[in-house]
């Protein structure tokens, strides 16, 4: 940045899940800490949604959301807040897709597509999950995938995953 130029905000979309302890509450106490980031700004959240688990199906139901934030962090600080946020909150990763206190995910940082070691930005699974389709529809649904050039409304509608996905 040159001469006061000032880095403008991105405008990103953050997945939260958590299926042990109080689900639920566990996702509204990451949207706090989310809110009360520095260089973090929540603009709002989605509803909560309870999540029929997809991969390991031996585990509890999902509570998901999705958070909209603008940050001047670059993509890489946002993962790096998101994952101290995790830790923060005691997630022990164990599984993958297995049970967790809460699961923070980098959907969208703005119109970016980066493929990183360690970060992939739109999010590789977005397209393919209700559970995260459903509450970013509910909050962002003109948003277009930067990758498909589809709404996410669009993503949501020709999505072949019949999970179920209920507003709480």
């Amino acid at each position: 940045m040159t001469g006061g130029e000032e880095q403008r905000s991105v405008v990103s979309y953050v997945g939260i899940g958590a299926n042990l302890g109080d689900p639920a509450g566990n996702c509204l106490k990451a949207v706090d800490l989310l809110a009360a980031s520095r260089d973090l700004r929540l603009v709002r959240r989605s509803s909560l949604y309870r999540s029929e688990p997809v991969g390991v199906a031996d585990q509890p139901w999902f509570v998901n959301a999705v958070a909209e934030i603008a940050t001047r962090r670059t993509a890489r600080e946002l993962l790096a807040a998101l994952l101290a946020i995790e830790n923060d909150m005691g997630r022990i990763r164990v599984t993958r897709g297995g049970p967790r206190l809460i699961d923070l995910d980098l959907l969208l940082y703005g119109q970016e597509i980066l493929q990183e070691e360690g970060l992939i930005v739109p999010h590789p699974e977005l397209h393919k999950r209700r559970f995260a389709l459903a509450p970013l529809a509910e909050i962002a649904p003109y948003v277009i995938h930067p990758a498909f050039g589809v709404s996410i409304r669009g993503l949501l509608d020709r999505l072949e995953d019949d999970a179920v996905v209920e507003v709480l």
